[in-house]
C-alpha cells in the first residue's frame, strides 16, 4: 500500500500518455458522480498512469494496493454502511489527510479484492472523494460472484504507447506535423520519409510496453529490450495457465504469428468443443493481450451487425510482444528480425508483422477491427484486411509489405461496393499519395487515418 499527498517529492519514470486528457475529462464531467475503472493488460503502465494523475491533479491521494495483502486495510471493507469508519480508517491507514472533494482515492489491482469494487457505490454516493479503480478485465469478471457491480463506474481502457507516444518518450513532438502532409496528400520530402519510416521500425521492435519503452529511451541494447518481452510475455502465459490449465489458452496465444503467417482468412480452432474453445478464445481477449478482428460478412456501415462469430483473426495488443513471440524459442543471437527491421529489409514472407502493427495502430485510435472476404472463383476469396467506419460509408484497407502496384482485392472491392465506399487506403512503407481514389498511406501515419 503507498500513500502520497500532492507535494510528495517522489520521483518516478512517467511517460506522457494521451489517456490523462481522457482522466481530466472524466475528473471535470463527472464532479465524483462516478468513478472510473482503468482496464489494460498487465505491464501497460495503468498504475503509473493513475498515480502520476493522481499526483497532479488533487491536493491529495491514498493509493491502495490490493496485489500486496494488508488484512487491517482489507478489513475495512467488511461493513458498508459506515463510510464514516471506512474513510477515516484510510486516512489513519495510510497517515493522509484528505481534503473534501480535491482528493482522490486509488483502487489498484481491484480485482484482487472484489469488496472494495462493491464498495464504490456507497463510496460514490458519499460524494467527499474521487475514486479510480485500476484493474485486469478477465479476472475481474472472475471475481465479481457474489458482489453487485457498481453502476457509478465509468471504464476506460489503457493500451500499449502509440506510435506518437512513442516519439514523445524519445523527446519528439513533430508527428502532429504530418497532419498538413496527409490533407494535403502530398509525397513528404524523401529525407523525412525515409527518417519517419526508421523511427516507426524502432517502435515495431521495442513496442509500446512502458517498460521496454524505458529501457530503449536509456539506451538499453536490443537483447536486453527483447529479455524484458520475454519476461512480459512469461507473465502472460502464467496468466493463462491459471485461467486454464489444459494450456489451450497458451496455446492460442503462442499460436497467432504462425495463424497469420498462413493468411488464412480465420482463425483455427482446436479441439472438439466449439463452444468450449470460442469461451477460452473469449477469455483471452478479456485480458486484453490480444485484439481480435471479427469477420463482417456485409462490410457497409454498421459491421458490428453482420459478424460471423467463428470467424476471427487475431493480433497481439503489442506489436513487440510480437516480434518476441514470435521467435521466443530461438536464443536472441538466432534472431535476424531486428537487424532486418530496422535496416527496412524485412522479408516478404514477414509482412504480417506490418500486419499486426496496423492493428495495433487502429485500435489505439479508437477503431475496432473488421475484415471482409468475398469470392474469387469456386477454391479462392478475395480479402480486405481491414474495414473502418467514415461517417455513412467505409473504407477498406489493404496492407502491402513491398509493392503497392497490384492491389486486387480492394480493386474488385471498390468496384463491387462503389457506392459505400468513402475511398480506399493500402498502407505499406512507401511515400504519401493518393490515385485514383486510392491514399497510400505510409505506416507510420495509421494513427491519423481519421483524417481520410
Amino acid at each position: 500500500m503507498e500513500n502520497m499527498t500532492g507535494d510528495s517529492t517522489k520521483q518516478k519514470r512517467v511517460f506522457e500518455r494521451k489517456a490523462y486528457g481522457t482522466l481530466k475529462e472524466w475528473k471535470k464531467r463527472s464532479g465524483g458522480s462516478t468513478a472510473i475503472l482503468v482496464e489494460g493488460a498487465r505491464r501497460v503502465g495503468k498504475s503509473t498512469l493513475v498515480e502520476e494523475f493522481a499526483r497532479r491533479e488533487y491536493s491529495a491521494y491514498v493509493l491502495i494496493d490490493f496485489s500486496e495483502e494488508n488484512r487491517d486495510v482489507n478489513a475495512l471493507f467488511e461493513d458498508l454502511s459506515d463510510i464514516d469508519r471506512l474513510l477515516r480508517g484510510l486516512q489513519l491507514q495510510t497517515g493522509v489527510e484528505l481534503k473534501e472533494r480535491d482528493a482522490v482515492i486509488i483502487f489498484d489491482e481491484v480485482q484482487r479484492f472484489p469488496r472494495a469494487r462493491e464498495s464504490i457505490r456507497a463510496l460514490v454516493k458519499d460524494g467527499r472523494y474521487d475514486y479510480i479503480e485500476t484493474g485486469s478485465l478477465i479476472s475481474i469478471r472472475k471475481n465479481v460472484k457474489n458482489i453487485r457491480i457498481p453502476s457509478e463506474e465509468e471504464r476506460m481502457k489503457l493500451h500499449p504507447l502509440d506510435f506518437e507516444e512513442f516519439l514523445w518518450a524519445n523527446g519528439n513532438h513533430t508527428f502532429r506535423l504530418l497532419e498538413q502532409d496527409l490533407d494535403s496528400r502530398k509525397p513528404l520530402p524523401d529525407s523525412l520519409h525515409r527518417r519517419m519510416m526508421m523511427l516507426y521500425n524502432e517502435y515495431m521492435a521495442v513496442g509500446g510496453m512502458p517498460q521496454a519503452v524505458e529501457a530503449f529511451v536509456n539506451g538499453a541494447s536490443y537483447q536486453e529490450i527483447d529479455r524484458i518481452k520475454r519476461n512480459i510475455l512469461d507473465l502472460y502465459m502464467e496468466d493463462f495457465h491459471k485461467i486454464d490449465s489444459t494450456g489451450s489458452l497458451g496455446l492460442y496465444f503462442s499460436s497467432i504469428p504462425s495463424e497469420l503467417s498462413r493468411q488464412s482468412n480465420r482463425f483455427r480452432i482446436k479441439g472438439k468443443s466449439m463452444r468450449g474453445e470460442m469461451k477460452r478464445i473469449s477469455e483471452m481477449v478479456e485480458s486484453q493481450t490480444v485484439q481480435r478482428s471479427m469477420h463482417a460478412n456485409d462490410p457497409r456501415i454498421g459491421l458490428p451487425m453482420t459478424l460471423e462469430p467463428e470467424m476471427f483473426k487475431m493480433f497481439l495488443e503489442d506489436t513487440g510482444l510480437f516480434i518476441t513471440l514470435c521467435f521466443r524459442d530461438r536464443e536472441f543471437s538466432d534472431n535476424s528480425i531486428y537487424a532486418a527491421l530496422i535496416g527496412g529489409k524485412l522479408p516478404a514472407n514477414l509482412g504480417y508483422v506490418y500486419e499486426n502493427a496496423i492493428a495495433q495502430g487502429l485500435t489505439a485510435a479508437g477503431y475496432g477491427l473488421f475484415y471482409h472476404t468475398f469470392p474469387k472463383d469456386s477454391k479462392h476469396n478475395y480479402e480486405i484486411d481491414f474495414v473502418i467506419p467514415s461517417g455513412k460509408r467505409v473504407c477498406p484497407i489493404e496492407v502491402k509489405s513491398s509493392s503497392i502496384s497490384s492491389h486486387v482485392s480492394l480493386d474488385e472491392f471498390m468496384r463491387k461496393h462503389r457506392t459505400d465506399i468513402k475511398r480506399g487506403i493500402v498502407i505499406s512503407t512507401k511515400n504519401l499519395k493518393e490515385e485514383n481514389g486510392i491514399v497510400y498511406l505510409p505506416i507510420y501515419m495509421t494513427g491519423l487515418i481519421g483524417r481520410i
